[in-house]
């Protein structure tokens, strides 16, 4: 299997001066990363299924295991205060459970009946199941996989090999042939490097695409600390062309960036911009363009 393959450039690691590990292990993740522009088409294709699902009332499940577990936990976490979408909508499911985010839960990731288990408590047509795991045989994914096909949902598989078993019981396949880790085996290295970017750009690009952000700006963040509101105060002063007094009290009045960008182009108040807003499924662009501003 190439992830337990040895590196050929990295046999001579416990050798090397401090800074020339450090820089080999760094060209390695560089190396790694630019699998994921090589797997565009793949990542595109599920991009488009998790946005039609999403649209259509669906949920994004993500199941993996160790390493793949933890950075799907992440993505998930990090979408609502990013992006203003609902908590309920991006689900993570680890093998092992909770426990399992600190610490190693030998086994789980062997335990196909858990894996089935957990998607057949929360999934359901209409749905997205993206299954995550570096070899692509982790039996708590591949069985999650297997089992929300059944259920009328899309499956996703993110794995750096190719015909695994995971590869072979999903729907879409992307596939990150980032090769032998530094450290034989170590796939918490490359595989999973690739995995986090992958993971980032799906997610991001699937929030640009239902309308979440204007331009490059991350215009439905939730002021909810006092950088975020910063954030949230700064881009009323861009993109309604008001001072910072203005920006201030637009926020305090709507809590929201684009309803206070709306009631200040539009001149409408917040009961009126809410109701735009979401006449054009909150796509900022759009309700501003409906209204030729």
């Amino acid at each position: 299997m190439p992830t337990e393959a040895r590196n050929p450039r990295t046999t001579h690691l416990d050798s090397l001066a401090t800074n020339d590990l450090v820089l080999l292990l760094a060209d390695e993740a560089s190396r790694a990363v630019r699998n994921v522009a090589d797997a565009t088409p793949s990542i595109a294709q599920a991009v488009e299924t998790i946005v039609a699902a999403l649209a259509s009332g669906g949920r994004l499940h993500y199941v993996g295991a160790g390493t793949s577990g933890r950075l799907a936990v992440l993505d998930a976490a990090e979408i609502p205060p990013t992006f203003g979408a609902p908590a309920e909508m991006f689900c993570a499911h680890i093998a092992g459970g909770s426990a399992a985010l600190r610490q190693a839960v030998e086994g789980a990731e062997d335990d196909g009946v858990a894996g089935e288990g957990e998607i057949r408590q929360c999934v359901r047509a209409g749905d997205v199941v993206l299954g995550i795991s570096a070899s692509g045989g982790a039996a708590f994914v591949v069985s999650a996989l297997r089992a929300a096909k059944g259920l009328g949902a899309s499956t996703v598989a993110l794995c750096n090999v190719a015909a695994s078993p995971l590869a072979l019981a999903a729907d879409t396949v992307i596939l990150l042939e980032t090769g032998a880790e530094p450290i034989a085996g170590s796939t918490r290295m490359l595989a999973g490097a690739a995995q986090k970017v992958a993971l980032a750009t799906i997610s991001t690009a699937v929030m640009i695409r239902l309308g979440h952000v204007y331009e490059n700006l991350m215009v439905s963040v939730v002021p909810t600390n006092a950088k975020l509101r910063q954030r949230a105060r700064r881009l009323i002063e861009m993109l309604a062309f008001v001072d910072a007094e203005t920006a201030e009290s637009l926020l305090a009045a709507s809590g929201s960036v684009k309803t206070s960008v709306v009631m200040q182009r539009l001149s409408l108040d917040v009961q009126a911009a809410e109701e735009h807003l979401a006449k054009h499924r909150g796509n900022l662009r759009a309700a501003l363009g409906a209204s030729g501003t």
